[in-house]
């Protein structure tokens, strides 16, 4: 396991709980970072491992670039496309109803079997000599990423890919989903204060030990020196998730590509530098960030506004417009 782990500050007054904090490298391509309060080093531990564990569960379950042995994952589900169903863990099933549910909700902007479409831009951003895909490559694989193609068994907990070419990739959704999982399960087994940031989905378990919130922030992605800074206070299982062409990006040409990819155009979405969701669900806010980042405004922001306990911040493409929520944070 990569993990490193530190106690930091103890506390004052009648609350002895101390402040402990772990990183993780391993997982999501993040660096997850967890701070918490615990009565003893002991129950840190115990929690920081299991926390630890759950994430790399979901990790492999939702991971459809590599097999892992004894899991069928989402590289099992794309390598049988085409051919029978297959009976999954719960937990995947799980994520990928969400997933057409997700569909549904953002009206195809975030799209999990769009795989094949993805899959293309992955390796164009990942290539030694970043290039764009070819145009007639991406048509095909646009052919290939209806969500009707999907089919989930509820009864039999079994999924089938009914399109030998189509492929899933929850990346829209699967981080999320995941630490929102994996905090829950926290939360079960007694932690009652912490915070799980992982750069772009930041979650909170209750307060801190003196009963004051968890703090994220949201910075204009262009602006340096954060002198935009925005404080966003979280209340007890809340999460602030990010989508921004700040740090997954590339160049070809000297313009700059996001990995966030508007499927009605299949490239690179140009609509905004930046929009985070505040919510109390990390699951919905990661497909929700990716989905009204992959949408004009116009229909957005009605979007949000129809769904209760949801804040949204943009910051427009051309540097010059940030658009809030009444209920977020300023």
């Amino acid at each position: 396991m990569s993990l490193a782990a530190l106690m930091l500050t103890g506390l004052t007054g009648c609350d002895t709980r101390q402040k402990y904090q772990a990183t993780y490298f391993d997982m999501f391509d993040s660096v997850i970072r967890v701070t918490a309060y615990c009565d003893s080093e002991a129950e840190w531990e115990s929690q920081s491992q299991a926390l630890h564990d759950d994430l790399m569960r979901y990790h492999q379950l939702f991971d459809n670039y590599q097999s892992y042995d004894g899991v069928t994952n989402l590289y099992t589900l794309n390598a049988g496309a085409g051919g029978d169903a297959v009976a999954v863990d719960d937990d995947l099933f799980a994520l990928l109803q969400e997933g057409k549910e997700m569909y549904v909700l953002t009206d195809g902007r975030c799209n999990i079997a769009a795989g094949a479409v993805l899959s293309l831009w992955h390796d164009a951003r990942e290539a030694e000599v970043p290039s764009l895909p070819d145009d007639a490559a991406l048509q095909e694989a646009a052919r290939h990423c209806s969500m009707d193609d999907l089919i989930l068994d509820e009864t039999a907990k079994t999924v089938r890919l009914a399109d030998p070419e189509m492929s899933i990739d929850a990346g829209s959704l699967a981080k999320g989903w995941a630490i929102e999982a994996a905090a829950k399960a926290a939360e079960a087994r007694g932690l009652t204060s912490a915070l799980i940031d992982a750069g772009s989905n930041i979650r909170a378990i209750g307060t801190h030990a003196d009963g004051s919130p968890w703090v994220a922030g949201v910075t204009a992605p262009w602006d340096e020196d954060s002198a935009s800074l925005i404080e966003v206070p979280l209340a007890s299982e809340q999460s602030l998730v990010t989508s921004a062409d700040t740090q997954r990006y590339f160049e070809v040409d000297g313009v700059r590509y996001s990995h966030l990819i508007d499927l009605e155009t299949l490239y690179p979405a140009r609509y905004f530098r930046s929009v985070s969701v505040l919510c109390s669900d990390g699951g919905l806010g990661d497909a929700l960030s990716t989905g009204l980042y992959c949408m004009p405004l116009e229909e957005g922001q009605p979007l949000v506004d129809s769904l209760d306990g949801v804040e949204a911040i943009w910051y427009s493409a051309d540097g010059q417009t940030v658009v809030r929520t009444d209920g977020f944070p300023s």
